[in-house]
């Protein structure tokens, strides 16, 4: 017994001076993260983080409610990296998703959470407080689905006209999910129509998922239409493909690290 203990104690030591001598981990999410390695990373000059917003939704009987917080953390990640001095909040997963009094749109579906609009305004709002006061001066909001879009852009202008005498900005980077160029690849280069792709849950939607993490993609379930009426998808998932889905997570990328840089030297 004191030999299995003396053992486990230098095993201890070895463990110890291995994680003394080693650096931050090579991670850009914030949750992955001792707060001493946080600070340390905002002292070395990492002062952006990008604070990442999904919506928790239907996404037709192919695909998993998730599908926005796993594509915005990969594209995140890349995005980080690329910028060089920035890390990746916790994703916020609970976003305006319709009227728990008046049901409509993917509400109408088992498992879509929706938040009020003012609530996910607050949400971000102290999120952004939070991490300024540690010294991040650049605070990025982007969001990869279509109901959090105004509750960013209106945190964004609030928190700058409070700031506006202060080291740290908010940068609303909307371009990621409205301007990014996908759609019109996919029917300029790909010879696709605003039919097959559709509007929710269909070719783009479903390309993309299927790059990040195709284990969340029902195979067995891909139909056009998502088999029929009332399934909650609007184009042909069937015509996705993974070279689709990366093409799509890079437009996202570069269109985003673009309006980034834009957004910090103004």
């Amino acid at each position: 017994m004191k030999a299995r203990i003396a053992v486990f104690g230098l095993f201890l030591v070895f463990v110890s001076a291995g994680l003394s001598a080693q650096q931050r981990p090579n991670t850009m999410f914030l949750e992955e993260l001792t707060w001493t390695e946080v600070r340390e990373a905002i002292d070395d000059g990492t002062t952006t983080i990008i604070v990442p917003t999904a919506g928790t939704e239907q996404n037709g009987p192919h695909m998993v409610l998730g599908k926005h917080k796993f594509i915005i953390n990969y594209a995140s990640n890349l995005i980080a990296r690329e910028l060089g001095n920035a890390l990746v909040a916790p994703v916020v997963t609970y976003v305006p998703e319709g009227d728990v009094e008046n049901i409509r749109g993917h509400l109408r579906y088992a498992g879509t959470i929706t938040l009020p609009n003012e609530y996910f305004m607050k949400l971000l709002e102290y999120s952004a407080r939070s991490l300024a006061i540690h010294g991040f001066t650049d605070i990025v909001f982007m969001g990869d689905s279509g109901g959090n879009q105004g509750g960013m852009r209106d945190v964004a202008a609030m928190l700058n006209e409070e700031w506006a005498n202060e080291p740290a900005r908010v940068h609303f980077v909307g371009d990621y999910y409205s301007n990014n160029g996908f759609r019109e690849w996919l029917i300029n280069d790909q010879g696709e129509t605003e039919e097959t792709i559709g509007g929710h849950a269909g070719i783009a939607d479903t390309s993309q998922l299927l790059y990040v993490a195709p284990e969340h993609i029902r195979g067995d379930r891909l139909a056009p239409l998502g088999g029929g009426e009332g399934s909650g998808v609007s184009g042909d998932p069937t015509r996705a493909s993974f070279e689709r889905g990366r093409m799509g997570i890079q437009f996202k990328v570069d269109t985003a690290l673009r309006q980034i840089r834009e957004l910090m030297r103004q």
